[in-house]
């Protein structure tokens, strides 16, 4: 069955768009609400109008009834029919704020008013009492209609009061939650792809350091799986590649080595030679005893030879990677037996190692690690001077001196169980020292100080691979003209 496989492009879009339809229908909502309240604004004006109109009628109406001139009398009946006019055209408005009640009474007031009006108009000159009582009506029923227009007035000014009010919370409203909805459209998003993003950016960070670790995310978009997926297949091919390059490091290293077994070898041939002649010569003699001393002498110096090339055969084999305890004193003695053939005659080799310190180690690649740093000790000294081996074991943090110090920061690359109790490996040597700029690039693959063709560059960094493949970390220390010194840290697992 096809599995739907989300990409971060899409996730973005599907945001983008959730906003955009958010902000689309908050404007939508706001636009509806403006229009509402322009028209409300609008028949606002017409409120005013009208209650503007009733005070025309009661102004024209005290001229009228003062001067008594036809003009006033027009002027009155004119606004009273505006106001009428106003009320029915705009009747729906008026139900909305006013009652049942007053609008039945100004529609009333205002035909009792314009009937009371033709009346005094029409009236007895001569009947006083008439007059009064009909200017008494007219008075209050004016009155009337004033009073229900301004309190129809008020109510309109309290409604738009109350409507521009609850459209300014509601905007304020909308403001609000919009930013909060962005902010959890923008967590979410952030969830959904920025968070697998650093994960990607914290494996790769690790994998600068040199740990080729594969990229575990978890994350199903598209993008993502596919570039872990790539960055794995990298990984791969530089893991392989960095083996093919130990091992071409190491073939390098056989080479050299083949001097040095052929001198340690020439030894014991040698002595089996010997013995061969002086038996062959004796073979006719009756002492039997020292025959058999002879003979012991070939078995001694044939077993010494075997073991030579035992140790050989055993550090060029590709084997698996395979810790085991291993007498520290004994690794470095065999080892330098590699390459005894290549120390001058004025540079010693001293080894001052506990006969009883075992370390837990790969002996093929630890060997490996300790014959490039003695080869490159020994190469460090000019003509005549010393390669000087030492070693130690730490239980819990005691008194920190200088070396040790320089290294306590590796401690936390060491696993968490093994980072109080190590074992402390020194190699120094009386050479010419390295420049303080050139110190922190040796461990880099490919640098070199040596001339072109006498040194690949890979053998430091080798050392410092295998270093870290078995838990623990190396540091250098060195100033031009006073040697240099490469102390290794292993955990100390007893």
């Amino acid at each position: 069955m096809f599995k739907y496989q989300p990409s971060i492009r899409q996730k973005i879009t599907l945001g983008y768009y959730a906003i955009v339809a958010i902000i689309i229908g908050l404007s939508l909502f706001t636009f509806m609400e403006l229009r509402f309240v322009e028209k409300k604004i609008l028949f606002g004006g017409v409120i005013s109008e009208f209650f503007d109109t009733t005070l025309e009628i009661r102004r024209f109406e005290k001229n009228y009834i003062i001067y008594e001139q036809r003009p006033d009398y027009e002027e009155n009946i004119k606004y009273v029919a505006a106001a009428q006019a106003l009320l029915e055209n705009n009747i729906k408005g008026f139900t909305a704020i006013a009652s049942d009640a007053q609008i039945t009474e100004l529609r009333d007031n205002l035909r009792l008013y314009k009937d009371l009006m033709e009346r005094y108009t029409k009236r007895d000159k001569d009947n006083i009492v008439l007059k009064m009582l009909l200017e008494r009506d007219i008075r209050q029923t004016g009155k009337d209609i004033v009073t229900v227009a301004e309190d129809i007035s008020k109510t309109e000014r309290r409604n738009l009061q109350t409507m521009l009010t609850n459209s300014r919370d509601i905007l304020i409203f909308s403001i609000i939650s919009l930013s909060f909805l962005g902010i959890a459209i923008g967590q979410a998003l952030s969830k959904m792809v920025v968070k697998p993003l650093k994960s990607l950016e914290e494996s790769m960070r690790v994998i600068s350091e040199g740990r080729f670790e594969a990229v575990s995310i978890n994350s199903k978009d598209a993008e993502i799986v596919s570039l872990a997926n790539a960055f794995n297949k990298m990984l791969k091919e530089l893991e392989l590649r960095q083996r093919h390059l130990i091992q071409s490091e190491k073939l390098a290293s056989l080479g050299t080595l083949l001097s040095g077994v052929a001198h340690e070898l020439n030894n014991p041939l040698s002595n089996i030679s010997s013995s061969c002649q002086i038996l062959a010569e004796e073979i006719e003699e009756d002492d039997m005893e020292y025959k058999k001393e002879l003979i012991s002498q070939i078995d001694d110096q044939t077993d010494r030879a075997r073991n030579i090339v035992r140790s050989l055969l055993e550090f060029s084999r590709d084997k698996e990677f395979k810790k085991e305890k291993l007498p520290l004193k004994v690794l470095f003695e065999e080892t330098i037996k590699f390459i005894k053939g290549q120390v001058p005659t004025k540079v010693a080799v001293v080894l001052n190692i506990p006969e009883d310190l075992l370390i837990t180690a790969d002996k093929q690649r630890m060997q490996q690690a300790f014959l490039n740093l003695i080869k490159n000790a020994i190469e460090a000294v000019p003509e005549e001077g010393k390669v000087t081996v030492t070693a130690r074991k730490i239980v819990g943090e005691k008194t920190i001196d200088k070396e040790e110090s320089l290294i306590l920061e590796c401690r936390d690359y060491m696993p968490a169980g093994d980072r109080e109790s190590a074992v402390y490996i020194k190699v120094s040597d009386t050479g010419k020292g390295i420049e303080p700029e050139i110190v922190p690039k040796i461990f880099d693959p490919f640098f070199t100080t040596k001339d072109v063709g006498k040194g690949s560059g890979l053998g430091l960094f080798i050392v410092h691979e295998i270093i870290e493949e078995h838990d623990g970390c190396i540091v250098v220390e060195s100033k031009p003209g006073e040697g240099t010194k490469f102390i290794i840290r292993l955990p100390l697992k007893e």
